[in-house]
């Protein structure tokens, strides 16, 4: 089935959402926050209880992980071809690059190394805006060039040297997981120890080096109802300017993304394993999600259309070496 994509054309979002259920039993764990814990918070209808699983920002983490192939080094086999930047040691080993790096483009590995080639091209690229109002559209090509994944993401060039900082774009696919009426099933365990059970300090064996037996409690939730959503900000993509080629292939990047994570990117956390049992649009009710396996057909067509205009760096895959 070919790609169809006009039910989006003069639509300001796309809105999706995905019901789940643990894949096996009831429990899940949700997300922590340091010294915060889980995020549990009042349902604002009075319907109980409903726990943050998955923030917005691992969200964004995981939606870009099932694009990545790691034994390859690569893009998934659908999206190789797509430009990025890669940084390498000085033998050239790899040591992370502008898909997975937690600040993306504006990661230290690739901005405040000894090689400059990647932060030179990029502070050429955006002279002119140090002050005045910011061109987004000339920003969005620039990083269409290096790396077309920070138009779906978001980034935030933090540098005073490249337009005294405020080069910016807030995500355009984001998305989070909620569950409702969520209960904490509180439960426990021993960390046992059959050689030295007991602490003895005065002889070392004390449980901050991991000796004796160390009892822990542990929450998990069951909930009614767990279900993730996508927003997909299609009047940005079309904001900035880049041609109907262009926001085809982000459009289709971004399906690819939902449709990959909720087949293969589920796995949260040891005890938080998930499932899909349906998928909707909500917004437009017109548009039909395409399968994973309709993108992925489609996508090598669109990357190669795009690269065609000229509008990718070449080589393709920006090397950068950290020292």
């Amino acid at each position: 089935m070919p790609l169809e994509l006009t039910p989006l054309a003069d639509e300001p979002r796309l809105l999706l959402e995905a019901e789940l259920q643990p894949l096996q039993g009831s429990r899940f764990q949700p997300t922590g926050f340091p010294n915060l814990g889980p995020a549990v918070y009042s349902a604002p209808d009075g319907s109980g209880q409903t726990v943050l699983v998955e923030s917005a920002q691992s969200m964004a983490n995981r939606l870009e992980t099932v694009c990545w192939d790691d034994v390859a080094d690569d893009w998934v086999a659908p999206l190789r071809g797509l430009p990025l930047i890669k940084v390498v040691n000085q033998n050239g080993k790899p040591l992370t690059n502008s898909v997975l790096e937690a600040h993306r483009i504006n990661s230290p590995y690739i901005l405040e190394g000894k090689d400059k080639s990647v932060f030179d091209v990029l502070k050429s690229g955006l002279a002119g805006m140090e002050t005045g109002r910011v061109d987004l559209r000339k920003l969005a090509r620039v990083l269409l060039r290096f790396d077309i994944n920070a138009l779906l993401h978001g980034v935030f060039l933090a540098k005073k040297d490249l337009a005294g900082g405020r080069l910016r774009l807030p995500r355009a696919l984001s998305a989070f997981i909620e569950a409702s009426s969520a209960d904490v099933v509180i439960s426990g365990g021993v960390k046992n120890d059959a050689v030295h059970p007991s602490v003895d300090t005065q002889k070392g064996f004390d449980t901050a080096k991991g000796f004796g037996n160390v009892p822990f409690s542990r929450d998990e939730y069951a909930a009614e109802q767990i279900m993730a959503y996508f927003n997909f900000d299609l009047r940005q993509i079309r904001s900035f300017s880049l041609g109907d080629e262009v926001e085809r292939l982000l459009v289709a990047l971004a399906l690819f993304k939902v449709q990959a994570f909720l087949k293969n990117g589920l796995r949260l956390r040891t005890a938080c394993d998930l499932d899909v049992t349906e998928v909707r649009v909500t917004r437009p009710t017109s548009f039909t999600l395409p399968s994973l396996e309709t993108l992925s057909a489609e996508l090598p067509g669109l990357v190669s259309a795009v690269a065609g205009l000229g509008l990718f760096n070449e080589p393709r895959s920006a090397m950068v070496t950290f020292s």
